[in-house]
């Protein structure tokens, strides 16, 4: 991948977000049409807003359970102790404002054939078209001795932002200096695949302040990972990456590092190999799949994830309902909260289009993110996608993006973090605001 120094990147991100954010004249034709969007996360939030901006004579609803979103994005910095969780918090208040109708509730059935949405509340509400952003699940059945329990009361997978966050940042400040810290990375597909290892980095960043003598050591089922030439760089630079005094160490898919089974008495995992790790502090996080009411609606197929079709994110197992975000099944695409924004433009488009009679317009995509690996230090990544001339696949566009450039300066390293945190708040700006 070509490597690309900011001036490239903020042009094509916003070469992208231009063609992304690309509105229709509003037409309207007899009633007004209801789109109910389930799920209030990026992905969601994101296409209520474009829906309005598309054709204002829209009726959104958008139901989610919660009444504010944490992002995972970013969360990373919690655990290395320079953000506070708070600062990841986004109410719906701005939406509201634009017209959108906000339900605090949890979907519980979409009846596909009658077109309605049910509610844990007992509501049920009529949909033209229904846009689904549920996120991810966790595929706890994968790793022995583990499940969701465990999980909020004693090995934390801290993979949305919110109390596990808060509880896995307790486990490592209660550890001896000298402590141990295992993080059990997940197979493909997962959501954000550069998080691990920015976790590790940002676990590590903690420990060489306040613990210097601890490590962190990830267990991997894969054999490489996403921006994975720039960690290591960093690595080697902050925390002695493939020294004797390693403050980091990643066994790789190569070695059968892959975690199997977990005690968690004793916080001790096992590999595909048999190898043992005991740890002070133990992060897993699981294999994933699509957030549950896809699989309650008949949306996901035999990969656990949902097929759609890539143009307009329809679903390929029920008409009138589009799938975005992590839990969709999209090539080439992360998942990655940029590349939900990403979808839930295009699928904003789509439906404004449907609705209209209209024929959708060919998309592009793109994502961006940055990761934070230390004190004044942050990498990043941008690639930029388009749907394949048969309609059938979203393809990386050749020689597009790229990552942040090998042996950087301090300058230049420092730089990025100062843009990873302007990024952020442009970014949620984009999606809450």
């Amino acid at each position: 991948m070509n490597s690309m120094d900011r001036r490239d990147f903020l042009k094509q991100l916003a070469a992208s977000s231009l063609l992304l954010g690309t509105t229709f004249p509003s037409l309207s034709y007899g009633a007004q049409k209801r789109v109910i969007i389930i799920g209030g996360g990026t992905g969601g939030a994101t296409a209520a807003k474009y829906l309005l901006r598309n054709d204002p004579s829209i009726k959104v609803i958008l139901i989610e359970k919660n009444p504010t979103y944490l992002t995972c994005y970013m969360s990373n910095e919690v655990l290395g102790g320079d953000r506070d969780l708070e600062s990841l918090r986004f109410s719906y208040d701005t939406l509201k404002s634009r017209g959108v109708t906000v339900v605090q509730d949890e979907v519980i059935a979409i009846e596909a054939d009658t077109q309605k949405v049910r509610t844990k509340s007992g509501q049920s509400y009529s949909y033209d078209r229904c846009i689904v952003s549920p996120g991810i699940d966790f595929r706890f059945d994968t790793i022995a001795g583990y499940d969701a329990q465990i999980a909020d009361n004693a090995i934390p997978h801290a993979w949305k932002a919110g109390q596990q966050t808060l509880n896995l940042r307790a486990q490592l400040e209660s550890m001896n200096n000298g402590g141990t810290v295992v993080i059990a990375a997940p197979p493909n597909p997962y959501r954000c695949p550069p998080a691990p290892y920015e976790r590790a980095s940002q676990i590590a960043h903690y420990l060489k302040q306040h613990k210097p003598n601890s490590k962190v050591i990830i267990l991997d089922p894969k054999a490489s990972f996403a921006k994975q030439a720039q960690f290591e760089e960093a690595w080697t630079k902050l925390y002695g990456y493939n020294s004797s005094n390693a403050m980091i160490e990643w066994h790789s898919a190569d070695q059968d590092s892959g975690v199997v089974a977990v005690d968690s008495a004793t916080k001790t995992v096992t590999t595909s190999f048999g190898d043992q790790y005991q740890a002070d502090v133990l992060n897993i996080i699981p294999a994933q799949k699509a957030g549950s009411i896809a699989f309650t609606a008949d949306l996901t197929d035999e990969s656990g994830w949902c097929p759609i079709n890539r143009q307009t994110f329809e679903s390929e197992r029920h008409a009138n309902i589009h799938v975005i975000g992590d839990a969709c099944s999209a090539n080439a695409l992360p998942k990655s909260g940029y590349a939900a924004n990403s979808e839930a433009k295009v699928c904003a488009a789509a439906v404004s289009a449907l609705l209209k009679g209209q024929q959708p317009v060919s998309p592009a995509f793109s994502n961006g993110c940055y990761s934070v690996v230390g004190t004044d230090y942050a990498i990043s990544i941008l690639a930029l996608y388009r749907l394949s001339d048969d309609g059938k696949s979203i393809d990386k566009i050749p020689n597009s993006g790229g990552t942040s450039p090998l042996n950087a300066s301090d300058v230049q390293h420092k730089r990025a973090l100062d843009y990873a945190h302007s990024w952020y708040n442009n970014f949620t700006s984009d999606v809450f605001k």
